[in-house]
């Protein structure tokens, strides 16, 4: 058994080796900012766009509140803080992410600027040196989206639920 170890170990550590090779380049390539001209299935993006609602397809307990109270709606056991999310799609591309800016004494504020694109029902999202695809999926008249994405929740009492999480995003202000 202990040969077998050994052999994993230094079979890693060879492969890993290969990976990494011997070059003293550190410089990190961020992807390319969203360019041009915007198409007319864009249009529907402009604005502000508040998070309205987090649905589980399990119920999880994520509040510490002494009570085994688990849910499906998870926004409902967020605090004010983390329910203070946005985004704000202008023209020419630019983006904004903003939680926890509104809210009152929040203590984790984020900020995210960059570019963005909307191809069919693909959101694309250059910021932070990051580049994010999220599937997106308006409503009839086209005044919220939602997008679900596979989570593991950690729950009050430390086990992880993993579970597809739906967020919901309503457009509040129309900036065309």
């Amino acid at each position: 058994m202990k040969k077998i170890i050994w052999f994993w170990l230094f079979g890693a550590m060879a492969f890993s080796s290969i990976l990494i090779g011997c070059s003293s380049d550190n410089t990190i390539e961020c992807p390319a900012d969203y360019e041009g001209a915007l198409v007319e299935e864009e249009n529907a993006l402009f604005g502000t766009w508040e998070l309205s609602a987090i649905v589980a397809e399990k119920e999880v307990d994520i509040t510490d509140d002494n009570e085994s109270n688990a849910g499906k709606d998870i926004y409902a056991q967020y605090t004010d803080c983390e329910k203070d999310a946005e985004y704000t799609f202008g023209p020419g591309r630019a983006y904004e992410f903003a939680q926890g800016q509104n809210a009152t004494s929040c203590t984790n504020k984020l900020k995210i600027e960059g570019t963005w694109k909307l191809s069919t029902d693909i959101l694309g999202l250059v910021g932070n040196c990051s580049l994010q695809n999220i599937k997106i999926a308006f409503n009839g008249d086209k005044s919220a989206f939602t997008t679900t994405s596979n989570f593991d929740i950690t729950d009050v009492n430390g086990q992880i639920v993993q579970t597809d999480v739906t967020f919901t995003y309503t457009k509040t202000v129309a900036d065309n």
